[in-house]
């Protein structure tokens, strides 16, 4: 029987290099015309964004406001499962330790992200 299951990994992963660390918006939103359903929808603690380009532009928010050396790093493999992966990972700049870690949750409909969790963990 064929694997039907879409590469979470690379699907979750490429979510945080060419979206969350991307800082040019035309290339940004091609990543996420690529990466998610047309009418995504994104869990923050406090905000609910919906749509591509609300998506790309709270990524464009965050990357500004974080600095030019601010990026997202995966600290393990995403797993995942019918339609449902998760990807650990940390935030800050380069050269210095993590500013915050959480991780993705993602549905995954037809191998794109249908709608995704920003879990922040409490500071240590």
């Amino acid at each position: 029987m064929p694997n039907l299951e879409p590469d979470y990994d690379h699907l979750l992963r490429s979510n945080l290099e060419r979206v969350f660390n991307e800082r040019n918006e035309a290339e940004r939103m091609a990543a996420i015309a690529e990466l998610f359903v047309a009418e995504p929808v994104m869990f923050e603690s406090t905000n609910i964004v919906r749509g591509r380009a609300e998506i790309s532009r709270v990524a464009g928010q965050l990357l500004e406001q974080f600095g030019s050396d601010f990026a997202f790093v995966p600290t393990g493999k995403a797993v995942g499962h019918h339609g449902l992966a998760h990807l650990p990972w940390k935030a800050g700049p380069e050269s210095g330790p993590a500013a915050v870690t959480g991780a993705d949750a993602a549905e995954i409909v037809d191998g794109r992200i249908a709608r995704l969790w920003v879990l922040l963990n409490a500071p240590a």
